[in-house]
């Protein structure tokens, strides 16, 4: 599998053990000289946070452990007073961690909280890379020690605790000032929770040859991303730029479907038409100067089943992306209009809020949708499509694609797109033909995950605002996959850009959608 260009790759565990040993083994790279070089990254980042005074250095029995002896030495050398401490007996170290050890000029002390007293920053280099699940003592008093000591911690590699390929943590974890991370960063650095536990992330390169036989199916989504979207040129249409409709709206919930359509506009959709209630359309009529609206049949303010053929009609003529549930509500008729509409569509669905909840606990009804199909749940509407808790967003968000046979865009400051191991319109039934797309599009059961870092999008009707913008994506006539992470990258731009503006704290969607021509 190949990455996009536009995804920085997180190799998870096995990928880094991999690499790892094709380097050493098949490339003849010492192993010496790649743990050197990871502790020399992990003793520059640690002078970064604190340039003076003395170091505590927590080391564990593995190779994480090797770094953190690594990283002493280096400082000690500089001039710094360090003390070393280990959670395990010096006597079971093994390999390159042994060597290193043996190497400093001092004894390790076992680890007691004491230890850190007089620290101004602290090392974990506790657990590594390939740790996962619950941690054991004494690891575990070490990392409740370090949490406890009000000193900056910089972690080796993943701070302990935090599984480094999905960022679940299932019982304690280090909370680090800054981490630095070996050859290429991990997911679970990025991904919360263990992304709230990363602080600052810094790649060290220790010296990997290129060309290691892993391909990562995770990447870091980057701006790169903005070079795929097409573009107007002076032989464009309204039309030719994409279509978006957008079906929404129910009584006290106007103002979404608005935020959306005028997203999907200031995305580059040359045409946008809002499907509304009918009894609610003056509204939409003074709000949308530049888009159409459909007035639907309703029932006091919400949709019912008789206004489907409207909409399907309209998407037939037009083509496009459809986007569906921004303040549809969970009318009982909206909930039928809703899962009628997704089920005879024909273009691409982009699935938002009341939509999802409409398919709570029936995810496998999308399955059945021959055209491509996005889902932008945050955490709360991926539980109820799920039906169980999320405490592994990683995993979760896949089982759901896998379900749906669907892209997912878990929102988030993290947010993740997932794509099934197998997309849709790949191998349409027998009986229907192949809808068509324009691209091949990216392989299959790839996950971008977005840096993030945009607090101003913590805010009512930003995520109406994500899915204009997506609808946007999917009529400009990218695959689904590309489409949702142009989407999101675009999103998070807008959200940084309205901030530069005023504070985040006072940024409302309005200003997103605003900002998305910026």
């Amino acid at each position: 599998m190949t990455l996009p260009p536009w995804l920085d790759p997180l190799p998870v565990a096995e990928e880094m053990r991999e690499t790892d040993r094709w380097a050493i083994e098949d490339r003849g790279v010492p192993s010496l000289d790649l743990m050197e070089r990871a502790g020399a990254g992990l003793a520059d980042l640690v002078t970064e946070a604190a340039p003076s005074g003395r170091v505590v250095v927590v080391c564990g029995g593995g190779n994480n452990g090797g770094d953190g002896y690594v990283a002493a030495r280096l400082l000690r050398d500089a001039g710094r007073d360090v003390v070393v401490t280990t959670v395990v007996d010096p006597e079971s170290l093994r390999g390159d961690a042994l060597i290193n050890q043996q190497r400093l000029s001092e004894d390790t002390r076992p680890f007691h909280p004491d230890s850190l007293a007089d620290a101004v920053v602290a090392v974990d280099a506790i657990l590594g890379t390939g740790f996962s699940g619950a941690v054991r003592e004494p690891a575990r008093s070490a990392i409740e020690a370090l949490n406890a000591c009000r000193v900056p911690v910089v972690a080796a590699d993943v701070p302990s605790g935090v599984d480094a390929s999905t960022g679940a943590i299932e019982d304690v974890a280090v909370r680090a000032t800054a981490t630095a991370t070996f050859h290429q960063a991990k997911p679970g650095l990025w991904i919360h929770p263990g992304k709230e536990h990363a602080g600052t992330v810094r790649r060290t390169e220790i010296g990997m040859p290129e060309g290691a036989p892993v391909a990562p199916a995770i990447g870091l989504l980057t701006p790169r991303v903005a070079d795929v979207v097409p573009r107007r040129d002076a032989a464009s249409t309204k039309f030719s730029s994409g279509h978006v409709l957008v079906a929404g709206g129910s009584t006290g919930l106007t103002g979404a479907p608005c935020l959306a359509a005028e997203a999907a506009m200031r995305a580059g959709a040359g045409y946008v038409t809002c499907c509304v209630p009918s009894s609610l359309n003056p509204i939409f009529e003074v709000r949308l100067l530049e888009v159409m609206t459909i007035p639907l049949p309703d029932a006091d303010g919400a949709f019912t089943t008789e206004g489907v053929d409207r909409v399907v009609e309209e998407a037939e003529k037009r083509g496009g992306a459809l986007v569906v549930g921004p303040g549809i509500s969970r009318d009982e008729g909206a909930v039928a209009f809703v899962r009628e509409l997704v089920a005879r569509a024909e273009v691409p669905v982009v699935l938002d809020a009341d939509g999802l909840n409409a398919f709570a606990g029936r995810l496998d009804d999308l399955g059945k949708r021959r055209a491509p199909t996005i889902l932008t749940p945050h955490a709360g509407e991926l539980k109820r499509l799920l039906d169980h808790d999320v405490t592994d967003r990683l995993n979760a968000a896949r089982e759901a694609a896998e379900q749906a046979n669907a892209i997912v865009v878990l929102k988030g400051d993290d947010t993740i797109i997932c794509s099934p191991v197998k997309q849709k319109g790949s191998d349409p039934p027998d009986d229907l033909p192949p809808v068509k797309q324009k691209g091949s599009g990216p392989p299959d059961g790839l996950v971008a995950v977005s840096p993030g870092g945009a607090p101003a999008l913590a805010t009512a009707g930003t995520g109406d605002v994500l899915s204009g913008v997506i609808g946007a994506m999917l009529a400009k006539g990218l695959d689904p996959f590309t489409a949702a992470c142009a989407g999101v990258r675009l999103h998070l731009d807008a959200g940084r850009t309205a901030a530069t503006a005023r504070r985040a704290d006072s940024v409302i969607a309005r200003d997103v959608v605003d900002a998305l021509g910026r």
